[in-house]
This record gives structure tokens, sequence and C-alpha cells, in this order.
């Protein structure tokens, strides 16, 4: 309710009454309509009448203009002069019909209903009323006074703190960027030194590698050369099916001497030539010779035991569905094939080398230090870095809340760092001004936003009496949440209500001084205009 609005009722209660002659049920604002012996003009000019033709119980105008007094025009309105009290119309249709709707009981003439006039003292309660609100108005106007000092202090306080960022962010700019330099210079021969070192790594491994791999194939030359007779022979390829190269279950001569780089025999030298051609498929028959990894159940009662040689297997221990899946494998499965089974691997026979290869050894001293003041210069340098990023977004911040428009004298300040609750039977509602509104269940679960600072969204002469917030929390198959808060003045500052006036957009009421308007004085002499 505005200062202005609370004057002229206060006004009005205080004021005398001072009785102006003119017909019943006719406003002061309308007396020179009714000018007594002169004929009376229907107010929306359809017709001119007798003036003894005004309140005589007959409707003559259409907009009933000229029965302000009685109930005979459906569409005429009965004024209340109220004296003591506020002035008020009613519909005609309620002119003496035995309910008591002045408080001056003007409406109730000729009813015979037992009315009182209370308008004495519905304008003394009234104006107590309003008194009170004039005195919180001027307390919270009092306070926001404060306000708005305190706030041109913060501003200042705020721009010479922007400055003194400024200045450490200028510094830590320079900063950062020597140790930019720092660090990549360090890291140059760091990163030769490792070069070399992995470098070193590889060619010792290389050398490892080929070294096994030389001993790898002179073992196969051997375990190939069935007759000791220091050459390979086609035959002696056929030996290992494993070698068959489309692995089609028939591995014929023309495949093997196709091993064999075309000729019938091979020495070592010859089959070193050829060895990438079988080392892929080759098994050594060292292998073969160690039990497979993986068990297969017995088919008769005792005939195998587990791998630690405990107790065997019986045919109880074979569930009844794993011996007819064996069955039915055994049925799919080509008899030729059932000659030759590769065993299982789980890694291959170069990665197995790899992993005998064994770890990376250290860096050498020269390398280390050079890694250990490289990684120096990077903590120095990420260091500064992040006290940059710190600095760079608190000067941001400064800067933001420096520029906010926090009212015409900078009044809402004070809220901008704050939040206030309103808990219900069911919600805690949490408004942080300026920034977000949010819902959270009094019995756990997560929060929900009921939206972000938008904008002043009052109207055009009172704008900062409103605060919008927006993009919430969207609905199921509806909009995002937001909020509208409605201030009011009040010597505290707290959230008063909040409801749901439409599907996910949300009302609070939200009391502060900085809201308050400096109340006029009521110390005037106007009179009760209606009177």
């Amino acid at each position: 309710m505005s200062c202005q609005y609370l004057l002229l009722l206060l006004l009005g209660v205080v004021a005398s009454a001072v009785e102006v002659q003119r017909p019943r049920g006719v406003p002061i604002s309308k007396r020179q309509f009714y000018e007594e012996g002169r004929p009376f003009t229907c107010l929306d000019g359809s017709r001119t009448i007798p003036f003894d033709r005004v309140n005589d119980d007959y409707c003559d105008c259409q907009d009933g203009s000229d029965e302000p007094g009685t109930a005979a025009c459906p569409n005429g309105s009965f004024h209340c002069t109220n004296a003591g009290y506020r002035p008020a119309f009613i519909p005609s249709s309620r002119i003496n019909d035995g309910i008591c709707d002045c408080c001056d009981t003007t409406d109730e003439y000729n009813s015979g209903a037992a009315c009182q006039n209370t308008c004495r003292e519905l304008g003394r309660k009234e104006k107590e009323s309003l008194q009170k609100l004039a005195e919180i108005a001027k307390e919270g106007f009092l306070l926001k006074q404060q306000l708005i000092q305190e706030a041109k202090k913060g501003l200042e306080d705020k721009k010479a703190k922007l400055a003194e960022v400024q200045a450490s962010k200028k510094d830590l700019e320079v900063r950062v960027e020597a140790l930019r330099t720092v660090k990549e210079t360090a890291e140059q021969p760091e990163k030769e030194a490792k070069e070399r070192h992995l470098k070193a790594w590889e060619d010792e491994k290389a050398v490892i590698r080929m070294k096994k791999e030389k001993a790898r194939m002179a073992e196969a030359f051997l375990e190939l050369d069935d007759d000791g007779d220091n050459l390979v022979s086609v035959n002696e390829l056929l030996s290992h099916a494993e070698l068959d190269p489309d692995s089609d279950g028939s591995f014929t001569e023309a495949e093997a001497q196709g091993l064999l780089g075309g000729v019938d025999k091979a020495d070592v030298e010859a089959f070193e030539l050829v060895w990438s051609n079988l080392k892929e498929k080759y098994i050594s028959e060292a292998s073969t010779d160690s039990p497979a990894p993986v068990e297969t159940p017995p088919e008769e009662p005792g005939d195998s035991v587990s791998d630690n040689d405990s107790e065997p297997y019986l045919d109880d221990d074979i569930p009844e569905e794993a011996e007819d899946d064996d069955e039915e494998d055994d049925d799919d499965e080509d008899p030729e094939e059932r000659d030759y089974k590769s065993p299982p691997t789980t890694r291959t026979q170069e990665n197995k080398d790899r992993d005998d290869e064994g770890a990376m050894p250290p860096y050498d001293q020269e390398t280390q230090n050079l890694i250990d003041a490289a990684q120096k210069a990077r903590d120095e340098f990420d260091e500064a870095e992040k006290a940059l990023r710190e600095v760079d977004d608190q000067f941001r911040n400064l800067e933001k809340e420096i520029s906010f428009d926090f009212g015409p004298s900078a009044e809402f300040a004070y809220l901008y760092s704050q939040c206030y609750e309103l808990t219900t039977s069911e919600y805690i509602y949490r408004l942080c001004p300026f920034h977000r509104v949010s819902q959270k269940s009094k019995f756990g679960g997560s929060e929900t936003n009921l939206g972000t600072w938008g904008k002043w969204a009052g109207p055009e002469n009172d704008i900062y009496s409103v605060m919008k917030y927006e993009h919430g929390t969207g609905c199921w198959q509806g909009p995002n949440r937001s909020t509208t808060v409605k201030l009011s003045c009040g010597k505290e500052t707290v959230v008063t209500s909040t409801s749901e006036p439409s599907r996910c957009e949300y009302l609070m009421e939200f009391t502060s001084p900085a809201i308050c308007q400096e109340p006029p004085s009521l110390d005037s002499g106007h009179g009760h205009e209606e009177l």
C-alpha cells in the first residue's frame, strides 16, 4: 500500500463531516448534474426528464442515473457517504433489502431494518491500523537511509578493492608469463633426456627380443628336425598340424613346401629366413607336454583328478545339463577335427616376451635432475596460474557487483550475499536475492530450482517492487519453474508467504526496509471531499 494512499485514507478518516445537499445516493463529485428545479439529463445523454422524476422509484434512464437512491434500475448504483469512514458504492439492488451495507445506514432508509451507524468506530479502527502502517513506513524509511549510506560506503570499498585486485592481477599475469618461460625452458632438456633414455631402453629391448627370437627359432628348428639331419623337411612340418596356413584341417605337402620358401628341405640359415612364416602358429612340443590349463570332466568315475590331485570327479558332481551339452557338442564335431585340438592360450608369444622384458630401468641421475628441475618449474607455474585464476574470479565478481542494479540509491545492495528461508508444512523455501530461489522437502530429497535471477519486473512507476526469477527446473511436461517476488515495506527483511498461483509459477511475498518510501505528513487541513 503506497504512502500517498495511506495519507488519503487518514485524511478521509479524520476529516469532519460537512453535509452538502444533493439527492440520496449521489456522490458529491456528481452533485452538479442533479440541480433541483431544473430538468435532469440522463448521464449517458439519452434523454431529459423533469427533476421530480429523480428517485421516484421508476427507471427512466437506460444507465439508471435517474434513480441513484432507489432500487428501480437494475444497473444503478448507490453512493454510501459513510461520514467518518470511507465512502463506497453498492449495487442499487441492495437498497432497502433489509441488510445494512452502508456503515451510515443510508441504504436502508425505508426497510425498517434495525441498523446502527458504525462509521465512526470503523474509522477509528482503520485510523489506528493506518497509523501503525505509517509508523512501520517511517521506521522502515529510516532504516533505508542507513542501508543507502552503508551501500555507498560499501561501493567505495569495493571500488578500492577492485583497484587493488586489478594491480595484483597484473603482477600475477607478469609472474605467470615469466614462470611459463622458465617451465618451457626446463621442459625442453627434460623431454630430450627422457627421449634418449626411452630410445636406449627400446634399443635394449629390441636386442633382447632379437636374442629371444633367435633362441626360439633355434629351439623350433631342433624340435622340427625329427631325424637330426640339421634340415627341416616338408614331411617334418606336416607333423605339426597347427601350421596349416588356411586352418582348414587339411595340411598338404604343397602348403608345407610354401612355408619353407618353395624347397623340400631347409638348413638353419634357410629356416631363419622362413621362420616368420611359422612363428605365429608354431607350438613348441615342450608346451604341449605341460598340463592343459583348462580341466575337462572325466568320462568315467575316477579316471582323472583335479589340478591339486584331490578327490576324483564323480558322476554326481557333473550337472545333468552340462552332460547333455557335452554330448551335443560331440555330435556336431567333425570326426577329422577330433584328432587335433590346439591348447588354449591366454596371450601371444610376443606379449609374453614383452612381459619378460620387465619395466623400464630408472633414469640416470643427470636425467632425474632435469626431470626434478622441470617438475619444480611446473609446480611453481601451476601455483601462480591457480592464484591468477582466483584473482581473476575475484575481479569479475567485484566488477559484476559494482555494476549491478541495486536500486536508485543501491538500497537493495545489502541483499546481494544473503539468503532468507520460509518453512511451510511440507517445504523449506529459500530466497537468495539476485541469485536464485529454491524449494526443498522437509522430509529429504534434492533441492528444486524455482528460478535464477532475471530482472526487476515491477510496473513502470515502481519497477523495484517486483523481482523475477526465471529458468528454474523444468516441470514434467510443463514449463520451467519461475518465481515472482513481491516486495513490501517492513522493518525486517523476511519472506512472509509463498504460493503457486499457476502450475510451476510461484509467488513470494517479501518485506524489506529498502522498499519503504518516506511517509507524507498528516498535518493537512483538507476535509473529506465526499461528505
